[in-house]
């Protein structure tokens, strides 16, 4: 188990940490949890990079859902799939673009219905 992480980048959908004892990187992203390895996370991100939402709003146009952008795994009958907020969310993630990785979020940034009873 690892006790020294380095949080790299957090949003609203999830955080990049690195583990500096084992080299390993945590991506947390809503509810998908996935570790890489310093090659790993390149490769991860030039994939990402790659990925085009356009190019997959447009084939999925009139089916009923949400996340309509596929990431594929090699575990063949398993795909990951995303909104393009989410996609552009996980982007900014792996990338380390946030504007702030080293604050808390606030409450407004946190997507989560509230219910009072």
């Amino acid at each position: 188990m690892c006790h020294k992480y380095i949080t790299l980048a957090k949003n609203c959908d999830g955080q990049l940490t690195y583990c500096s004892s084992y080299g390993v990187y945590h991506l947390t992203f809503n509810n998908i949890y996935l570790e890489f390895t310093e090659k790993d996370i390149i490769r991860f991100k030039e994939y990402i990079i790659e990925l085009e939402a356009d190019y997959w709003q447009i084939p999925y146009d009139r089916v009923v859902m949400n996340r309509k952008i596929p990431i594929r795994t090699l575990q063949q009958n398993l795909s990951l799939i995303f909104s393009k907020q989410e996609l552009n969310s996980l982007k900014s993630l792996v990338m380390q673009s946030t504007k702030r990785p080293f604050e808390d979020l606030s409450v407004f940034e946190i997507d989560y219905l509230f219910y009072l009873n």
